[in-house]
C-alpha cells in the first residue's frame, strides 16, 4: 500500500487526489509524512487552576435551557449555565446559532473556549462531540490546500496509518537511537499523527528534528569530501617570505582575524585540493585586501587570478584598488560589458596569451570568448549575487581553479552551517584599528525638518550623503515614502546649490553606473535611491545615510546599507526615519541604534525574521524541514554536523550496512548532483 497511488482510497476521487497532489502528496505513503504544523491542546482542567483569559477547556453539566438571541446582520448570542463541579458559570456563543439543540438540559459537555474569572463566563470557541474523553485531548492541525479540510486530512492519515505504518523502514542506526534516546521511526510518525501524551510528542518531533538535521548534514559533508577527492590538482608553490614582505610594506597593520582569513585560504592554496571556501565579513572588515594577497601568491605561483562582481561600478572600484596595492608589480585588466570592440579584442588577447596576472570583471568574464592561459584562482565577490551555473561557467575557464566566494552580508552561524555546509568558511569578524563606529539615531518622521538642517550642515562641510526610500513611486496599497516623492521634496526643500539625484532599480544599469559617477565625483551631493545602493559602492566622501520609514526593512538589510557610509576619515552618521506600529518594528530600531557588529545583528535579525526570510526568497540557499526548525533547533544542528562529519570522514556509509538507506538516500538526491564537481 505504501507507494500506492493515493486514489486507492476509498475517500478519494479525481478532486481530492489533485488538492493532495498540490501538498505533494501523490502515494498512500506521503500522507504519513505529511505532518501536523501544529497541535491544539484540550487538557481539562479545573476551573481554579485557569488564569484570567486564558483559553481553557472544561466540562461540566447544562444546567438551564439554552437562550439565544438576534443582533445587528445576522448575528447571534446563544447563552446557558454550565454547572461545573460545585460552581455555575456562563456559557456565550456567539454567532453559533445551530449549536443551541446539541446543548440539552442535564447532559455533560466539554468546552473550549475564553474564561473570564470575574464574571464567570466562558466565551465558546468550540463544542467537542460526546466522545471526547475517548478520544486524544491533542488534536492535530494539517496544512491543507483548496476545499480539502484538516478532518479530511486526518482520515485519510488514519487509513494511511492502518494500511502502511509497517512499510516505513528505520533509516537511523541503533546505536544513535540509543544514545539519544530516540523513538523508532514507526513509532515517531504514529505519535506525530496521534499523540498518546505530551511527552510522547515530544520524543517524536525530537526524534525527526535529529533525523532532518542529520540526513541534511550528511548531504553537505558528503558533497563536501566529494569535491576534494574529485578536485586534486597542483598546488601552488608561491614564495612565502614575498607575501610576507608584501604585507609588511601594506600601509596598515592586518587584524588578528584578517590574518587568521589570510592564513586559512592560503593553506588551501598550497594543498592538493581544490579550494571551495566562503569569506564572510562585514562591510568594511577588509575582506578586499585578503582577496588582493591570495592573487598575489596565485601570480606568485605562475598562474592567472579572476576577480567577478556583480557590477560595473564595482568592477571599476575593485579595479582600482587592486592598482593602488600592486602598482606596477602585476598586469591587472578590467572586463565589463562597456569594453567592446578592438579595445576588448586586446584585452581578451593579453589574458588568453597570460599577459595579464588579474582580470576584474563582471558577468563579461563567462562569456565564451574570453579564455585564460593558466587560470588558478577564481574569486567572486557578493556570490549571492550570482546564480550557481554562472559560478560554474567560471570556475570550468580553468583545469580545477581554487574558488573563493566573498559575501559583506554577516550570516548567523546556523545558517552557515546550513546553507553553505558543503564549503569551508573563514570569517573576518573584526574591523580596523582607527575605523569609527557609525552614530546611528531612530527620530520620528515629525523631526525631518531637523533631518533636512543636518543634511544642510554636512553638504556645507564639503561631505555628501545617502537618503533610502523603500518604493519609487506613490502606491495606493502603501502608506510608505518612495524616492521619486523624497526626491521632489528635497529638490524643493533645500537650498539650490545642492545637487540632488536619484538613483532607482528601473534604471539601464548604465544610468545607475552614470549617476554613482556623478556621485562619486561629488556632482551630486545627495543621493535620493533605493536599495540598489545596498551592495559594494565606495564613496569616501558620503557621512550621512538617511533610511525613510526604516522599519520596513530587515536588521541586515538597514545594517548593510548603513554600511555605504563610514568609509573615510570622517565621522559617519545613520539616521532611521520610522514611526514602527508594532513591537518588532521597535525592536529593530533599538538594536540599530545600540550596535554596529553586523554579527550581532544577523543574530538578532535571524530570531526576528526567521530562517526563511533572512536571505530573501530567491536566494536563500536554505533546505525545507517539516519538523525542524534551523533557529530553534540550533543545538541539535551541531550535534547533527558533529554526527555527520564523523560519519562521512570515517567512510562509514560505504563501510557500514547499518547506514544503507542513508547512503541510498543522499546517492539518489538530484540536488546534490547541482553542487557537486565534475
Amino acid at each position: 500500500m505504501f507507494n500506492d497511488p493515493v486514489d486507492v482510497i476509498p475517500s478519494v476521487g479525481d478532486k481530492t487526489k489533485e488538492q493532495l497532489e498540490m501538498l505533494n502528496i501523490t502515494k498512500v505513503g506521503d500522507l504519513l509524512f505529511h505532518f501536523p504544523f501544529r497541535y491544539d491542546f484540550f487538557e481539562l482542567k479545573p476551573l481554579k487552576e485557569i488564569n484570567h483569559e486564558e483559553v481553557a477547556t472544561i466540562q461540566g453539566e447544562v444546567a438551564s435551557e439554552p437562550n439565544l438571541s438576534f443582533f445587528g446582520r445576522k448575528k447571534s448570542r446563544l447563552t446557558c449555565t454550565i454547572q461545573v463541579g460545585v460552581v455555575a458559570i456562563k456559557a456565550v456563543f456567539f454567532n453559533q446559532a445551530f449549536l443551541k439543540d446539541k446543548l440539552i438540559r442535564g447532559e455533560t459537555v466539554t468546552l473550549t473556549g475564553k474564561w473570564d474569572m470575574h464574571r464567570l463566563q466562558l466565551t465558546v470557541q468550540q463544542l467537542h462531540p460526546k466522545s471526547f474523553q475517548e478520544d486524544n485531548t491533542i488534536q492535530p492541525v494539517y496544512h491543507s490546500k483548496g476545499n480539502l479540510s484538516t478532518k479530511q486530512i486526518k482520515k485519510l492519515v488514519k487509513y494511511a496509518l492502518k494500511s502502511s505504518l509497517e512499510d516505513v523502514y528505520e533509516m537511523l542506526p541503533e546505536s544513535y537511537l540509543k544514545e539519544y534516546k530516540l523513538p523508532s521511526r514507526q513509532l515517531a510518525v504514529q505519535e506525530l499523527h496521534q499523540p498518546s501524551s505530551k511527552t510522547a510528542l515530544k520524543h517524536a518531533k525530537r526524534r525527526f528534528i535529529y533525523e532532518e538535521l542529520f540526513i541534511f548534514q550528511l548531504k553537505m559533508q558528503w558533497i563536501k569530501e566529494h569535491n576534494k577527492k574529485a578536485s586534486y590538482g597542483l598546488p601552488k608553490e608561491y614564495d612565502k617570505s614575498k607575501i610576507e614582505t608584501f604585507i609588511t610594506q601594506l600601509s596598515f597593520q592586518l587584524t588578528n582575524s584578517q590574518s587568521r582569513a589570510l592564513n586559512e585560504i592560503l593553506s588551501d592554496l598550497k594543498s592538493n585540493y581544490r579550494m571551495n571556501r566562503l569569506l564572510q565579513g562585514d562591510v568594511g572588515s577588509g575582506k578586499t585586501v585578503v582577496a588582493a594577497i591570495a592573487l598575489y601568491a596565485t601570480y606568485l605561483a605562475g598562474q592567472q587570478g579572476a576577480l567577478m562582481v556583480p557590477t560595473e561600478i564595482l568592477a571599476e572600484q575593485h579595479e582600482q584598488s587592486l592598482r593602488e596595492l600592486f602598482g606596477d608589480l602585476l598586469q591587472i585588466e578590467l572586463l565589463t560589458g562597456s569594453v567592446k570592440g578592438k579595445k576588448r579584442e586586446e584585452r581578451l588577447e593579453r589574458i588568453s596569451s597570460g599577459e595579464v596576472d588579474i582580470v576584474v570583471g563582471t558577468h563579461a568574464l563567462i562569456q565564451d570568448d574570453t579564455l585564460f592561459k593558466e587560470l588558478g584562482l577564481v574569486i567572486v565577490d557578493e556570490q549571492h549575487r550570482f546564480g550557481v551555473n554562472q559560478r560554474k561557467t567560471l570556475r570550468d575557464k580553468g583545469l580545477n581553479p581554487d574558488v573563493l566566494f566573498m559575501t559583506a552580508t554577516p550570516i548567523p552561524r546556523t545558517l552557515s552551517i546550513t546553507t553553505f555546509g558543503d564549503m569551508d568558511v573563514s570569517i573576518i569578524d573584526e574591523m580596523p584599528k582607527g575605523r569609527q563606529p557609525i552614530e546611528t539615531y531612530w527620530v520620528k518622521e515629525n523631526m525631518i525638518e531637523r533631518v533636512h538642517q543636518f543634511l544642510i550642515k554636512e553638504t556645507d562641510a564639503g561631505h555628501q550623503a545617502y537618503v533610502i526610500a523603500p518604493l519609487i513611486e506613490e502606491s495606493d496599497k502603501l502608506d510608505i515614502q518612495n524616492a521619486v516623492d523624497v526626491f521632489e521634496e528635497l529638490q524643493s526643500t533645500l537650498p539650490p546649490s545642492i545637487s540632488v539625484g536619484l538613483m532607482h532599480g528601473r534604471l539601464s544599469a548604465q544610468e545607475k553606473d552614470e549617476v554613482m559617477r556623478e556621485f562619486a565625483a561629488n556632482n551630486i551631493q545627495i543621493l535620493v535611491s533605493t536599495t540598489v545602493v545596498e551592495v559594494g559602492v565606495n564613496v569616501p566622501n558620503a557621512t550621512v545615510m538617511v533610511i525613510y520609514d526604516a522599519e520596513r526593512f530587515g536588521l541586515a538589510q538597514l545594517h548593510q546599507l548603513r554600511g555605504r557610509v563610514g568609509r573615510g576619515k570622517h565621522q559617519s552618521y545613520c539616521i532611521l526615519l520610522a514611526d514602527p506600529k508594532g513591537e518588532t518594528g521597535k525592536e529593530r530600531m533599538r538594536v540599530m541604534t545600540e550596535t554596529n557588529d553586523g554579527f550581532t545583528l544577523s543574530e538578532h535579525d535571524l530570531q526576528i525574521r526567521g530562517p526563511g526570510d533572512f536571505f530573501g526568497k530567491k536566494q536563500s540557499g536554505l533546505p525545507e524541514f517539516k519538523v525542524a526548525n534551523i533557529v530553534d533547533d540550533y543545538r541539535a544542528l551541531e550535534v547533527a554536523r558533529r554526527d555527520a562529519v564523523d560519519v562521512i570522514s570515517n567512510n562509514r556509509l560505504s563501510t557500514d550496512t547499518d547506514y544503507r538507506y542513508l547512503k541510498e538516500l543522499i546517492e539518489n538526491d538530484p540536488k546534490i548532483k547541482e553542487r557537486i564537481f565534475d
